[in-house]
């Protein structure tokens, strides 16, 4: 029996993303899949309806790197409205509680910010994409379902507070920088506890993903301007090569010899190459005349061993 063809085109690259508000990461990757008539897509790190800014789209050979970017850092600039509390932490849950912030200065804010600088520990919000035995908990809770969550570590390696609005009903503008895994919305909560009179995200704009800044994005809208008319190929120009996803490893470059032996899976020799690496360390490979072929990992014995591939 033969197997139909994919629908969709063979496409590999990173399109940076203005996600939109109101709509899901999902909903804006299938929109970006048809709009690039790509036969494969997938997107590094769920962004919240309510939330906007970059979401990395990988197409083809760029989905074997997704796991990277959700590992990276990311950064956020974010509004949280004091004296209010939310079943989801956000602006779209319902109101649980309303408490004056009339007495809260920026100075009362700044002091209980500094607590949650460096490394730190959240319980996950029953509103996140984590999972309980497959099931994202954003679907138990919709069915009135709480379980029990484990703190997880967090590092948070700058809380800056950007502005501060006070009134019965206090807002501060805030930026984070932080490591993968970290629930913004949680923060949120937790300072408010901190500060005694509960919070939440009224607003969440990411500002960067790994090496993905804001300012490199493209919306949806704009996307489908452009796409109007045109052939899907027309719009390759705006993605990214496929290694910028892993612009933070080490570049190692292999002789033609030993690339061919790379390339089918193999361990190869790197005399040299890896000099400062050590057992574990991964790195970007590349031939000759600097095509991209793919991660290796540095072994005990200083053999590079290819972990993630690109198919030409």
């Amino acid at each position: 029996m033969t197997r139909r063809n994919q629908k969709g085109r063979p496409v590999n690259g990173i399109l940076l993303l203005n996600k939109p508000a109101g709509i899901t990461s999902n909903g804006a990757l299938q929109r970006v899949k048809y709009l690039m008539y790509a036969a494969k897509a997938g997107h590094t790190g769920s962004l919240d309806p309510l939330a906007t800014g970059v979401l990395p789209i990988c197409l083809g050979e760029a989905t074997k790197f997704t796991q990277f970017l959700l590992d990276s850092d990311k950064a956020y600039a974010s509004t949280l409205r004091l004296g209010v509390t939310t079943a989801t932490g956000d602006a779209d849950g319902e109101v649980l509680m309303e408490q004056s912030t009339a007495g809260i200065t920026a100075a009362t804010v700044e002091s209980a910010m500094a607590k949650f600088r460096g490394q730190i520990l959240q319980v996950p919000s029953m509103y996140s994409a984590l999972k309980k035995d497959g099931t994202p908990l954003y679907k138990l809770a919709r069915q009135g379902i709480e379980v029990e969550r484990m703190a997880r570590p967090a590092t948070i390696h700058s809380f800056c507070l950007l502005d501060f609005r006070p009134g019965k009903i206090a807002e501060v503008d805030v930026e984070v920088r932080c490591s993968k895994g970290t629930y913004i919305r949680t923060l949120a909560e937790d300072l408010g506890c901190e500060l005694g009179c509960g919070a939440h995200v009224a607003s969440l704009h990411r500002l960067a993903a790994g090496p993905f800044r804001d300012d490199q994005t493209i919306t949806l809208a704009q996307l489908e301007t452009l796409r109007e008319g045109k052939r899907a190929e027309e719009l390759d120009f705006l993605l990214q090569p496929v290694e910028t996803s892993v612009a933070d490893l080490a570049r190692v470059k292999l002789p033609d010899s030993v690339a061919w032996y790379f390339r089918r899976g193999q361990p190869v020799m790197v005399p040299g190459t890896c000099r400062n690496a050590e057992q574990g360390d991964k790195v970007r490979i590349f031939d000759t005349d600097g095509q991209f072929l793919g991660v290796g990992e540095v072994m005990e014995d200083g053999r590079v061993t290819p972990r993630r591939l690109v198919v030409e």
